[in-house]
């Protein structure tokens, strides 16, 4: 399960991994100033006049300083005293200017971050609808949004403050540095000297932690996988009932360990690196003061000039840190910055035609499956090969066959979730992908054999079959009895206006087959003229189902119906069946012709009239003849008919 660290090289970086990193920053500040364009122009003036601000601040110290010396001399008469409180007066002044231009500072970071953060959200999102089924389906891609998803999303307003603060510092830099020339030109370059080590920290660090961050992506979706298990409510019952609790609870708390011991070991290595590369800034920085000191015991500094150069030497060396540090943030932003592009630039394998082909409004011929082969992504196996089947338009038609024969495959080609490999699928002797995926998509109602069950109300969970058409209560409702489900929406406490699901607060839990039906409505709501069913009644009752596909083949008038079953008392009622073996179609025709056949749909319904049967002398004699006659095969759909009836 886990995978080792990269060995990589993880020391500075070459020039052109930074050129190739710097390459995504004007794509950032685009994206950053598409998203909060105002704030965005705020911030940057700020960043000026923050900028600005520390030069008027420690200047004015010095004068400070120089005037009251002057006052001490002078006795403190007014005329000397009185320089020394207007400057006071205005350090005050320029103290709290700093105060507002912090506080209106924290507000427009704040806006634009919010804005930020839910624009890339909403990209994310937009990218994630997008992307093929077959990708979605990728660990690769599962491990790609992790990465996205937990740090990628935040990191472009990192970058930007990163780069802002890389500004602001800069320019007050550049004022210290001209404060410090006149002690000596020697004393920016000391400045310089005493934060490099710094600088190499941070960047050699931030590249071995996103090196950690990028191959412990695995490791980190199995720690939520756990952590769903143990909390969600629909494992809830399986894990009292197995006492799986302890095996899950094992399998998080060993990575959760793997993964805290790897990041305190980062940690404790961070923190030895910084407190010498801070011990050698020290050394340096009480150097150069000694330096200064032995200057103003000479007299060749006042102790305004002392106290002016202590702040500007200070201020200079904390920002230049911060200054580097910047760099270095700015660097590992840039890193995770090229995850979040890289998804964003992920192109869908399904393409769009160029010039698409109308859709027809209802199926007049049908639709064909011409030679196709398929196999899923990674898997050698093929799925279908050399498939043909024609359904025609306007019947129902039942898919019967053993798990894996490629029934559902077919259904997931039918509405271009995959691309065959070979071969094509024609409506009306349009190929599908020459028709817009939209209108494709239009024409086609599925209910598949697990339906996400939505937390939202009753009608809210049906309207969503149909969102474009924008469906009024009466809609809904004909949708709900269609399916079955009205009566039961009746039954709930606010009607259709009833929460369902127990994820939120005064929601109501219904059960396996409730949840179906309310899913069926919802498909029933699409008026589409193809109508795809995968398993429909596997969450129903025998008691339910033959009522179900009564109401199911009165919707089903004038469209072209696709079920895809396993039950038999479906399968028979259907205008053809076709029978599925290993990707390839083995039986065709109505169910008297399959059981005259006698293979092997024949052969699995007799095993299932058997095993619901009192009686078997009539069914073991039909198995002991190659092929039925009419009369016992009268006989035998006399007793299916009273199987169904008496369910």
């Amino acid at each position: 399960m886990f995978t080792s660290m990269n060995t990589r090289n993880l020391l500075l970086p070459s020039w052109n991994q930074v050129t190739a990193l710097a390459a995504y920053w004007p794509r950032t500040f685009g994206l950053i100033r598409t998203a909060a364009p105002r704030w965005t122009v705020a911030w940057a003036t700020l960043l000026v006049l923050q900028g600005v601000h520390p030069l008027a601040s420690v200047y004015l110290v010095k004068l400070l300083v120089d005037s009251l010396v002057v006052a001490a001399k002078s006795g403190g008469d007014w005329v000397s005293v009185r320089p020394a409180i207007v400057l006071i007066a205005l350090t005050v002044g320029v103290m709290l200017i700093g105060e507002l231009l912090q506080s209106m500072s924290e507000l427009v970071r704040t806006a634009q971050s919010e804005l930020v953060q839910d624009h890339i959200r909403g990209l994310i999102h937009q990218q994630s609808a997008t992307m093929d089924l077959s990708v979605h389906e990728s660990p690769e891609f599962q491990d790609r949004l992790e990465r996205v998803r937990n740090d990628a999303s935040s990191r472009p307003l990192v970058l930007l403050e990163s780069v802002g603060s890389l500004l602001q510092n800069s320019i007050t830099l550049l004022a210290m540095a001209l404060v410090l020339v006149p002690f000596g030109l020697w004393l920016p370059l000391v400045l310089l000297l005493s934060t490099l080590p710094a600088f190499v920290v941070v960047v050699v660090l931030d590249r071995r932690h996103h090196a950690w961050w990028y191959n412990r992506a695995s490791e980190r979706r199995w720690a939520q996988y756990y952590d769903l298990l143990l909390t969600h409510t629909a494992t809830a019952p399986e894990l009292r009932l197995f006492g799986l609790a302890p095996h899950f609870q094992g399998g998080y708390q060993k990575i959760r360990k793997l993964l805290r011991n790897e990041r305190m070991t980062q940690i404790k290595k961070q923190g030895q690196a910084k407190l010498a590369a801070s011990a050698f800034a020290q050394l340096v920085s009480g150097i150069a003061l000694a330096l200064v000191i032995l200057k103003a015991l000479r007299g060749a500094a006042t102790l305004g000039d002392l106290a002016l150069f202590y702040q500007a030497f200070s201020r200079g060396q904390g920002l230049l840190r911060s200054l580097l540090g910047n760099l270095g943030q700015i660097y590992s932003s840039s890193l995770f910055l090229e995850n979040l592009f890289a998804f964003l630039d992920m192109r869908p394998q399904l393409t769009e035609p160029t010039r698409p082909v109308p859709a027809p409004v209802a199926l007049m011929k049908g639709i064909e499956f011409q030679n196709i082969t398929f196999r899923y992504p990674g898997s050698q196996q093929p799925a279908l090969q050399n498939f043909n089947l024609s359904i025609p338009a306007g019947k129902l038609v039942a898919i019967v066959g053993a798990n894996g024969a490629g029934k559902t495959t077919l259904l997931k080609i039918l509405c271009r979730f995959y691309d065959p490999e070979h071969g094509r699928v024609e409506l009306d002797g349009i190929d599908v992908r020459d028709l817009s995926l939209d209108e494709l998509r239009r024409m086609t109602t599925v209910l598949f054999q697990f339906p996400f069950n939505y937390q939202a109300t009753a009608g809210q969970s049906i309207a969503m079959g149909d969102l474009a058409s924008e469906p009024g209560e009466e809609a809904i409702e004909s949708a709900a009895r269609s399916a079955g489900a009205h009566e039961l929406i009746t039954r709930l406490p606010n009607g259709y206006d009833t929460l369902l699901g127990k994820t939120f607060a005064n929601g109501v839990e219904l059960s396996g087959g409730e949840w179906h039906r309310i899913a069926t409505a919802r498909a029933y709501l699409r008026k589409s003229p193809i109508i795809l069913l995968d398993e429909p009644t596997s969450m129903m009752d025998s008691w339910t189902e033959a009522d179900w596909f009564a109401r199911f083949r009165e919707l089903a008038q004038g469209h072209t119906a696709v079920v895809i079953t396993h039950r038999f008392s479906i399968a028979m009622r259907a205008d053809i069946i076709h029978v599925m073996e290993a990707g390839k179609i083995i039986e065709s025709g109505s169910h008297r012709e399959l059981l005259e056949q006698g293979g092997l749909y024949a052969q699995s319904w007799l095993t299932q009239m058997q095993a619901g049967s009192d009686s078997t002398d009539d069914v073991l004699e039909l198995t002991a003849l190659p092929q039925f006659g009419n009369r016992r095969l009268q006989h035998v759909e006399g007793q299916d008919r009273r199987d169904v009836n008496a369910a």
